[in-house]
């Protein structure tokens, strides 16, 4: 555990910070976003593209103190049920973000994954993101996974099935499954699992993300709203994240 005698107020302490605490990847529940909005009388979209700002805030920021991974929580397998009106501007609001945004990620050595069931998009979105994935996949900077039409029991459901097609097809015995294998059968094998939860908002809830990744993770739930978070916010969850002990379940 390390001992925090006052606050860090420097991207160089904080960078140091993340190296001894050993952080290596942030989940965040991007929540807040149609609050934020109604309390300025804002539409709603409005929200969503303030939202988009907290978020390039957050990868670059984290990128310069030395953060490997984040993965953020963008639009779940629930979200459909919103308003239509809503739904395609959030369409909208990703593809022109993807586009306008990949230049300068690319640049920055940025590597960009979306995971989820993308099959459910169009096809001129798909192209997009893929476009995205394919133009990054050798950047070895800060890697971003963005969870779209994401859930986190239809990812578990997928993994189940996979691994139960291999067996089926003999190519893996069921006394043979680990914790290791449905890791493996999951978006997010590529990253090792989060360290660090972030929640903002202020609710105190999972909202099926990442649930057999976040086994062992540190909570840090803010009241601040999405579009509100900066890199006060960020250093004061590292900060928190740097006190605790983890135990992982030994001690």
């Amino acid at each position: 555990m390390t001992v925090l005698s006052k606050k860090v107020d420097n991207n160089a302490q904080l960078k140091e910070l993340v190296t001894s605490s050993g952080l290596e990847h942030i989940a965040v529940i991007m929540d807040g976003n149609r609050r934020w909005a109604k309390k300025r009388f804002l539409p709603t979209a409005a929200g969503h593209s303030e939202g988009v700002k907290a978020l390039k805030r957050l990868v670059r920021f984290s990128h310069t103190i030395g953060l490997k991974n984040i993965t953020v929580y963008a639009f779940s397998t629930e979200n459909w049920g919103r308003k239509q009106e809503e739904v395609d501007f959030l369409m909208e609001l990703l593809a022109k973000t993807v586009e306008y945004e990949l230049s300068e990620l690319y640049e920055e050595n940025v590597k960009i994954s979306f995971i989820g069931d993308l099959t459910r998009f169009s096809p001129k979105l798909r192209k997009i993101l893929d476009d995205a994935m394919t133009k990054t996949h050798k950047n070895t900077g800060i890697t971003l996974q963005i969870a779209i039409n994401y859930g986190a029991r239809d990812e578990l459901k997928n993994a189940v099935a996979a691994i139960a097609q291999k067996v089926k097809d003999g190519e893996l015995l069921p006394e043979s499954i680990t914790e290791q294998t449905i890791s493996d059968n999951l978006y997010t094998k590529d990253v090792k699992d989060p360290d660090l939860l972030i929640r903002t908002g202020g609710e105190m809830r999972i909202s099926n993300y990442l649930l057999w990744q976040i086994a062992y993770s540190e909570f840090f739930v803010t009241q601040t709203l999405w579009p509100d978070f900066d890199k006060e916010d960020i250093a004061e969850a590292i900060q928190t994240f740097a006190s605790r002990h983890r135990r992982f379940g030994k001690d």
